[in-house]
């Protein structure tokens, strides 16, 4: 039975993924479940996250957003087996039941960008009816899901595009967004468009896809259409929650002091943080079960490509780790 791995180079720079033979799977310890797998969504490594805790291997499990017979789950960050596997071992806890009439692939494919946008929202910046979400390339995977769950809670939604797509994307979603704001020039103001619409006062919750620095020319161009930290400052309300997905953010005492006069707060999105301490986890299988019976309602729309079979998701995961795709890739056995 073959799974698929990644293996990283000397240098952590080039990652290359590899088909690998693996044992077939048995269960001999307490707790641990077999699940033949229906589906497994791609997402991209953190590399520099398994170097810091200290999990690096020559060759590290890919695919860990699984459905399969009658369960599903995120598998945990140490697991030793491969989502892009036919059967797996894993712990019982890390499972929930799927809805029946949820479709394999989009219970893999809700299950990380749900529970991001539950950990942002409820989270990191108690979401409340009637507040006002700006979340940043709003078109991608994560901010569909994202937009869709601040809907559902009440609140009023802003959201930037980066493109033509993206803009016609978050235009034909329903409910309506109260604007979108199209980026894609590079010439437009995010902060004075957010207090435009807001009356001035500053939007409540704030969700980033990154932000610059410093100035548009000492950073990469992958960076050039992204605000600059002072302009998400600018526009948060007083009492405001900015949730950043940018783990190396450097605030200067001038944006320190401007976010202490507005009383606001900055909160680190980590994708992994469920995983982290077993004292979470009656919290996370709650986030998992409410994120299945809101894509069985209908509420969760998720933003899927097609399905892929096994044989082509070496090449779909290179261009995943790449951050190349707008939609989620998910692998149907």
């Amino acid at each position: 039975m073959k799974g698929l791995y990644f293996q990283q180079s000397s240098t952590n720079e080039e990652v290359t993924f590899v088909f690998q033979e693996k044992e077939n799977v048995s269960v001999t310890e307490d707790n641990f479940v077999r699940v033949q797998v229906k589906a497994c969504a791609l997402s991209h490594i953190n590399t520099k996250l398994l170097a810091e805790m200290k999990m690096e291997k020559e060759f590290f499990p890919v695919g860990r957003e699984v459905a399969g017979i009658v369960l599903d789950g995120i598998l945990p960050l140490d697991s030793e087996d491969p989502g892009l596997c036919e059967v797996i071992r894993v712990q019982e806890h890390y499972l929930v039941h799927k809805p029946e009439k949820v479709p394999w692939t989009e219970a893999a494919g809700v299950i990380r960008d749900g529970v991001r946008a539950y950990t942002a929202l409820y989270y990191l910046s108690q979401l409340s009816p009637g507040k006002s979400v700006l979340i940043m390339d709003g078109a991608s995977a994560f901010g569909t899901i994202a937009i869709q769950l601040a809907h559902h809670r009440g609140a009023k939604v802003i959201s930037t595009a980066h493109s033509l797509e993206d803009k016609q994307h978050l235009e034909r979603l329903r409910p309506s967004l109260a604007r979108v704001i199209d980026v894609s020039s590079g010439k437009v103001h995010v902060a004075e468009r957010c207090l435009e619409e807001t009356g001035g006062l500053g939007v409540d919750i704030v969700i980033d896809a990154g932000v610059r620095l410093y100035s548009k020319d000492d950073e990469p161009a992958v960076k050039q259409q992204l605000p600059h930290k002072h302009d998400i400052i600018t526009l948060l309300s007083v009492g405001g929650h900015w949730i950043t997905t940018e783990e190396n953010l450097q605030l200067d005492p001038p944006d320190s002091h401007c976010l202490f006069l507005k009383g606001a707060t900055v909160a680190f999105l980590n994708d992994e943080v469920w995983n982290l301490s077993n004292a979470q986890q009656g919290k996370y299988l709650c986030i998992l079960k409410d994120v299945m019976e809101k894509l069985s309602a209908g509420v969760f729309r998720p933003l899927l490509d097609e399905p892929i079979p096994l044989y082509e998701a070496k090449v779909s995961m290179e261009v995943v780790q790449k951050s190349q795709e707008r939609k989620k890739q998910v692998v149907q056995f």
